[in-house]
């Protein structure tokens, strides 16, 4: 009788394990990202949209805690879709108080990775909810699927090198929406299709982009003026 009480506990208790598991797995993930408070990052920046001719740039990526991010290209013009700001995870796992919900094991090339669901305990912000796949190994995130409520779902995919220790990625790759983008005013683009140029202001055509940022390096704590983000 007392065996099978033990092993009933035993069951009662592994969600509450699991639960715990996960949740100390977020906050190894959140600590590490938490030990940058700002970065400089050199990198190229290629957009991938078949319907517009954007050349390869090369680019800076500012980033300042809390959550002040800025890409900027050598011609200081940047074709940046919106939901670009959380291509740092400090944004994601810091941008609030969410509940954290285990959603079981997957694999991301040959990796396997935990799969973790942060619903945002408020109901009035864009974000409705996000999936990461973490390397529970190395305690970085692979893969990031965002929906919200304005701007439709965008994924992001990372991987990483000599940055691992500060949970910074070599290469991102951001997939959105291109339906709510708007080019900035004055800048004009080719399109593949054929169709006419169009001018700032107007909006692209309903289909998915890739923003794909190859980091050369990283300058890590030294100090941004809030100036370089207005």
């Amino acid at each position: 009788m007392k065996t099978i009480m033990l092993i009933l506990a035993g069951f009662q208790f592994s969600p509450i394990t699991q639960a715990q598991d996960i949740q100390l797995l977020v906050q190894k993930v959140k600590e590490k990202i938490n030990l940058v408070n700002d970065y400089d990052a050199k990198g190229t920046m290629k957009t991938n949209v078949t319907f517009l001719k954007v050349p390869v740039a090369a680019v800076n990526v500012y980033f300042k805690k809390p959550n002040l991010l800025k890409i900027k290209n050598e011609k200081g013009i940047s074709f940046i879709p919106k939901g670009a700001v959380n291509i740092n995870m400090n944004n994601v796992l810091n941008s609030g108080n969410y509940s954290v919900l285990d959603a079981g094991n997957d694999k991301i090339g040959n990796t396997a990775v935990r799969v973790v669901k942060l619903l945002p305990e408020a109901d009035t912000g864009d974000v409705i909810l996000s999936t990461l796949y973490i390397d529970a190994v190395n305690q970085v995130i692979l893969k990031t699927k965002t929906t919200t409520r304005d701007n439709g779902t965008y994924e992001l995919e990372m991987s990483y090198g000599k940055y691992i220790a500060y949970g910074l990625p070599d290469k991102i790759i951001f997939t959105f929406n291109t339906k709510d983008y708007k080019m900035p005013k004055g800048v004009t683009f080719d399109f593949d299709d054929g169709t006419k140029k169009r001018t700032g202001g107007e909006k692209l055509k309903n289909q998915k982009g890739k923003m794909e940022i190859s980091m050369s390096s990283y300058s890590i704590n030294k100090g941004i003026a809030d100036s370089v983000f207005k």
